[in-house]
């Protein structure tokens, strides 16, 4: 069976091969560029931030809603950062990089814009699924209400006579794992290259397949400042967010050449 298009055209980019504390790198290289353009990135995080605040306000005393929107939410904060992709890419090339080039990545009469609103498109499918399995996971099967934070630490988190937080992380890490795969290197190769959406997933699942332990490196350590930054009363997303959107633009270019520079 011959080849499918996408798969052909993802062959045309080469997978480089890092050492297992390459992450590392990617998050001083990421530093770097927050404090070389400030302004987009804190920007970007200002308004992550702001919009945590929100989903905490219209959740209210909905708990069990709150906690699959916010981890939903994660899955596509990742293509809201594409303008600080761009302001890397700038940087990189030595190019003028400052709030206007963020924005124009996102210019609609470009084809990376569409490509990027497509892909957008499908992380938000992905998030709103999850948000609606978690809400019902945890209203169907949790013991007693769970209308705050303590709730869901005391009959969910806590409760040594239910699996639900088991099966509520299984389900959760289920869906994340093929999302990470799928986009941690295709969002930023589809603002650097004239590439299609599936070729793009297709080389970021290669990209994964090629590194299992840095890129669970990585995977984790997205996770684990994310959740720092959450837990300053999401302030320190500000900071956090704009921080790994950097460091996610340097690995991609580590990560995929196309293979004539080899």
């Amino acid at each position: 069976m011959p080849d499918s298009p996408a798969l052909i055209e993802s062959r045309r980019f080469g997978v480089r091969q890092i050492p297992l504390l390459r992450p590392l790198g990617w998050l001083a290289r990421g530093w770097r560029d927050l404090m070389r353009c400030p302004l987009p990135g804190l920007l970007h995080g200002l308004g992550l931030s702001a919009f945590g605040a929100l989903l905490i306000v219209a959740a209210g005393q909905r708990f069990w809603l709150l906690s699959g929107a916010f981890t939903g939410f994660l899955l596509v904060a990742p293509v809201l950062a594409t303008g600080l992709y761009a302001v890397s890419r700038a940087l990189e090339r030595g190019e003028r990089a400052d709030l206007s080039v963020a924005l124009r990545a996102w210019k609609p009469d470009q084809a990376t814009g569409g490509r990027l609103i497509i892909f957008g498109l499908l992380l938000a499918f992905a998030g709103t699924g999850w948000v609606m399995t978690s809400a019902s996971l945890i209203t169907g099967f949790a013991g007693a209400p769970v209308r705050s934070p303590l709730d869901f630490l005391r009959v969910v988190v806590l409760n040594d006579h239910s699996m639900l937080f088991e099966v509520w992380l299984g389900l959760g890490a289920f869906l994340a794992a093929p999302v990470f795969a799928s986009s941690v290197v295709a969002i930023p190769m589809l603002l650097d290259r004239p590439v299609s959406v599936l070729a793009a997933v297709l080389t970021s699942w290669r990209a994964v397949q090629a590194h299992p332990l840095p890129m669970a490196m990585w995977a984790a350590l997205l996770m684990v400042l994310t959740v720092l930054g959450m837990a300053t009363a999401l302030l320190g997303l500000v900071v956090v967010a704009p921080w790994l959107a950097h460091a996610s633009w340097h690995a991609y270019r580590d990560l995929v050449s196309p293979n004539d520079d080899f």
